[in-house]
This record gives C-alpha cells, sequence and structure tokens, in this order.
C-alpha cells in the first residue's frame, strides 16, 4: 500500500493544550476529585462559609439510636442566558431519601407559582408599564427553621478534625431535605404577610400588596422572585424590607428568569425560551434533525396500545415535562403537548 507518508505529503502535526488559563473544570461525580480542582475547590469552600455562617447546625456528640442523615456534593455549572459559564456552584445537600417519616420530618408539600400567573402579572405590569424587577435569594431553603429535630453527617471534605465522631445538629433548613421547600416557603410567606401583602387566593405564591394608591405583585418561585409595582417608590421599599430579612441580589430589570430570557422594549416584552429548547433537544439526541412546519399528524391518532412499551420511559416522562413547561412561550405547540403527555402512563 502507497501511504501519503511515503509520497511525501505530510500534514504539520496541531497539538493542542488543555491547561489555558481560560478551560472550563467538568462537571466531576466525587468530592475528593473536587479538592483537587481550584475551581471547585474554592466553591465548595463558599458553600461550606455560608452554612457556617448561617448557623445552619451545632456539632454535637452522636445520640444513641438516632437517625443520622447522610450527605453529599453536588456540582454545577452556573450559565449565562448566552450559555457562557457565569460561576461555578458546589452546593452541600441532604441525601433526603435516609430520613424517616414520623421522625425527622412531617409535612412536606410546598406550591410553587403556576406559569399561567406569571404571564398574567407580567402582562398586567407590561401593559401599565410598571417596573420589573428579578430578585435570587442566595441560600433560600437554609433560611427556615426546623420544627422537627435532624440529625445529619458532617460534610465531606470538611470534618472538624477534633470532634471527627460528632454529628449535625440542624438549626435551619438544608437543601436535600424532605420538608426544606416546605419550611423555606412558610418563612417566607409570614415575612412577606407582615410587609401588608395578602396572599392570592387563585395562586398561594402570587403576594399582593394595596397600599393607597401603590399596589404591586410578588411572584415566589423556589428562590427565584419577580416583583413589580406601580411606582418605583414602593418597589424599591419593599425590596430593601427583603435585603434586611433575607440574603438576596436585585438583579435589576428582568431578563431572565427560570430558564425565560425576557428582552423588553417600546411594545412589550418578548418571551423566549431558546438556551432551555436546545438544551431539550440535545436531551432528546435530535439537535440535528430537520424542522417541520406541522409537528403531529393531521391524520389519524396514536393508540395507547401501538408500538412496543418503550426501555426507558422515565426519559419520555421527562421530555414530556419538558416541553410542558416550553408551551409557557410556545403556545403553539401546546396541543401536540397534550397528545404526548396522554402516554405518560405507558409510552411506547
Amino acid at each position: 500500500m502507497t501511504t501519503r507518508a511515503k509520497r511525501g505529503f505530510a500534514q504539520p502535526r496541531r497539538l493542542f493544550t488543555l491547561t489555558t488559563s481560560d478551560a472550563i473544570s467538568p462537571l466531576l461525580a466525587t468530592y475528593k476529585s473536587a479538592l483537587k480542582d481550584p475551581h471547585w475547590h474554592n466553591a465548595m469552600l463558599d458553600e461550606f462559609h455560608a452554612l457556617v455562617k448561617n448557623k445552619t447546625w451545632c456539632l454535637v456528640p452522636r445520640p444513641a439510636g438516632v437517625n443520622v442523615v447522610t450527605g453529599k456534593w453536588i456540582f454545577r455549572h452556573k450559565l449565562h442566558p448566552d450559555g457562557s459559564l457565569a460561576r461555578y456552584k458546589a452546593r452541600g445537600v441532604l441525601r433526603g431519601f435516609t430520613q424517616q417519616e414520623r421522625v425527622d420530618y412531617t409535612k412536606t408539600f410546598s406550591p410553587v407559582v403556576k406559569p399561567a400567573t406569571i404571564r398574567v402579572v407580567l402582562s398586567i405590569a407590561t401593559a401599565h408599564a410598571w417596573p420589573i424587577h428579578q430578585l435570587d435569594v442566595k441560600n433560600a431553603f437554609l433560611h427556615g427553621d426546623l420544627r422537627e429535630i435532624v440529625y445529619c453527617a458532617q460534610p465531606a471534605g470538611f470534618v472538624d478534625p477534633s470532634h471527627p465522631n460528632h454529628v449535625c445538629l440542624l438549626q435551619k433548613s438544608l437543601y436535600g431535605l424532605k420538608q426544606a421547600p416546605r419550611t423555606w416557603f412558610l418563612w417566607f410567606k409570614s415575612f412577606i404577610l407582615s410587609l401588608g401583602f395578602v396572599s392570592s387566593r387563585c395562586d398561594t405564591s402570587l403576594f399582593i400588596l394595596h397600599r393607597g394608591s401603590s399596589t404591586a405583585y410578588l411572584l415566589l418561585y423556589v428562590d427565584d422572585i419577580i416583583l413589580t409595582a406601580n411606582n418605583s417608590s414602593t418597589l424599591s421599599s419593599v425590596i430593601t424590607s427583603l435585603k434586611a430579612e433575607f440574603a438576596m441580589s436585585d438583579l435589576g430589570d428582568i431578563h431572565h428568569f427560570l430558564g425565560v430570557n425576557v428582552t423588553r422594549n417600546s411594545s412589550g416584552l418578548f418571551l423566549y425560551q431558546q438556551q432551555y429548547l436546545l438544551e431539550i433537544l440535545d436531551r432528546a439526541n435530535m439537535l440535528n434533525c430537520n424542522p417541520i412546519s406541522t409537528p403531529i399528524d393531521t391524520k389519524a391518532k396514536p393508540s395507547a396500545f401501538d408500538g412496543d412499551p418503550l426501555s426507558n420511559p422515565t426519559h419520555y416522562r421527562s421530555l414530556a415535562g419538558a416541553l410542558k413547561y416550553l408551551t409557557l412561550t410556545r403556545p403553539d405547540i401546546s396541543y401536540v403537548v397534550q397528545q404526548a403527555c396522554l402516554f405518560m402512563h405507558a409510552p411506547r
């Protein structure tokens, strides 16, 4: 065989380096690997110091016969709306499945704002040209006081060398606890009601303030807040009160929330979920597929018994749920998403 090299045709070798200053550290599976990476190690230190500063726990000798909830570290890349890296986020969470009902938790339900409520409030604010701000609560679940007695293991990689066998008696709620979302919501609700807000009967995560000629609407989705008011003074007053009670950031005019990008101009608000949409296509391995004008067959409807059962129905249900959230900005696909959701119980 006559090769290109034997004929004297050689291409220069292109050497690549992976040690550039702007290289992104990949997501890691273990805390031991993360401790060796400076980016993730710093993120873990930030999280640990925030927990200590918040007095989330106190170290105590392990009582005999108690249930000790185990924990782990979760690592995420926080991205800008354009998909570029914003920061490294390490979060210490507890394994809620190691809790025991009626021992270290009871009620767990916590409401979140409905997508329809978001659209209505944004429509009202846009129609009246009200300012709309978004706020982000830092370590939201750490603000709620626990009613139950919960013991957990010390964070991996940050065990107190002088008390290695001690356990943490939780004073505050922590991510991963079954009751954490409910504890945070009740804490926030009690405070926001003390400011004069009332909870909507249609959506308990919508809080409304009427004070004289001033009106304000506040939407709460876990730790993300949308706040609008009919004047800047009321808006600033509410934000100041919230900052005095919670560690939060005022991100200014609404631009990106819950995976939705927002662009405001003289004609109104434009909502789009481009990055979220691309992530759905990537999860479905359909990034390279061609688009069509009609996303569903206009003829006979599929039967619940057509085809073989999927080997991984969880993947189908996950994609159907993601598409349902996409209808927030793409109501034109509502019908086809509804058709896909008809087979959630036994997808084929």
